[in-house]
């Protein structure tokens, strides 16, 4: 696949992946003349890169999460599974505030013993 249909395909600029390969991080195969060519696997590699910047990923640690035999690769990757975690864990507060804030009797939250724990926390 030519580099303008990946492009289309994962919706991303041109432009992003000649950066990802010249970072290494992609690195399609090259026809006779030069030209950018992408197999299959290149695509899910760069559908693994799109879903690790959604967590935050830098290009860094995407190129160690995709290189097996990168060292530094399983600290990172235990790194963004803790921030990852972490993140659950406001998200999971912040629903629990917002769903009793839906309900709560009180006109004022700051008069209201929830959600004023929620502030504290």
């Amino acid at each position: 696949m030519r580099i303008g249909e990946v492009a289309t395909t994962l919706g991303v600029p041109v432009h992003a992946l000649h950066h990802w390969d010249a970072l290494g991080v992609v690195v399609p195969d090259r026809t006779g003349a030069g030209h950018r060519t992408y197999t299959d696997e290149h695509l899910v590699r760069l559908r693994i890169l799109l879903s690790c910047r959604e967590v935050g990923m830098s290009l860094a640690e995407i190129r160690l999460v995709l290189h097996r035999d990168e060292a530094g690769r399983a600290a990172v990757l235990r790194q963004r599974l803790d921030h990852v975690r972490e993140q659950r864990r406001r998200l999971d507060r912040a629903q629990a505030f917002l769903e009793h804030v839906v309900g709560c009797r009180h006109d004022l939250v700051s008069r209201c013993p929830d959600c004023a724990a929620y502030a504290s926390a």
